[in-house]
């Protein structure tokens, strides 16, 4: 049985594992907070952050698109869904959810390109 406390130590932890860039250990963790609380939005995006940092770029675009599915105005999913299939080659499918994302955000329709490239990412 998982009591509040349980949750929240094991959330504290899948956190930290990804702050220290351990990023399989994170999603381990958010997979199992995830499986106690599907319908907790911030454990699906630590869970997919994680996937994609750690390269399960295939689980991570699962997540995503389970995110988007569900919450269709989620600007950060649709970001990280396009730079997830950016990963996987698939830059055309991409694009749109890259577009959404800056709709969605009021950003400008090339931020996300823009941002990546100012950090070094991407």
């Amino acid at each position: 049985m998982n009591t509040d406390a349980d949750l929240i130590d094991r959330y504290r932890r899948a956190q930290l594992f990804f702050e220290a860039r351990d990023y399989g250990e994170a999603a381990r963790l958010a997979r199992e907070l995830v499986d106690a609380e599907p319908g907790r939005l911030d454990l699906r995006i630590l869970l997919a952050r994680a996937l994609y940092h750690s390269a399960q770029l295939n689980r991570a675009e699962a997540e995503l698109r389970h995110i988007v599915d569900r919450y269709p105005d989620e600007s950060y999913a649709r970001l990280m869904l396009g730079r997830t299939l950016e990963r996987l080659g698939r830059a055309s499918e991409a694009t749109a959810h890259l577009r959404l994302a800056a709709a969605l955000s009021g950003e400008p329709v090339d931020a996300p390109r823009r941002l990546a490239s100012q950090d070094g990412a991407g």
